[in-house]
């Protein structure tokens, strides 16, 4: 499962909702400036999520721009209904840049 900043809307809506299960992992992908000096933090609830992973796959250029895709996996540990907030955070700023808000709905896991 994919969630990208390209579907964001400022007001949480239908596509910023994902139903996963207990201990299905899902992904969420951001496009992030390093050369401006832009980083995403992620903020959850740990009762209930888990991040497992954090990547950032650069976008080959030729020159020294680092930009690219930041790549979040996370999981949820516990059912429930959990907001999963990203800020944009830029390192000399004491406020966010931007922000995206995800409803994340964690079912129980199947009995298969």
């Amino acid at each position: 499962m994919s969630i990208s900043s390209a579907d964001h809307n400022p007001a949480l809506d239908g596509s910023d909702c994902r139903v996963v299960m207990v201990d299905q992992a899902f992904v969420i992908h951001l496009w992030e400036d390093r050369t401006r000096g832009e980083q995403w933090v992620p903020s959850y609830d740990v009762k209930g999520l888990a991040l497992l992973s954090d990547e950032f796959l650069r976008v080959a250029s030729n020159n020294a721009v680092e930009n690219g895709q930041r790549i979040f996996e996370f999981k949820a540990v516990q059912s429930g209904v959990y907001q999963l907030m990203f800020e944009k955070r830029m390192g000399w700023k004491f406020t966010a840049e931007d922000q995206r808000v995800f409803r994340i709905e964690a079912g129980p896991a199947s009995r298969n």
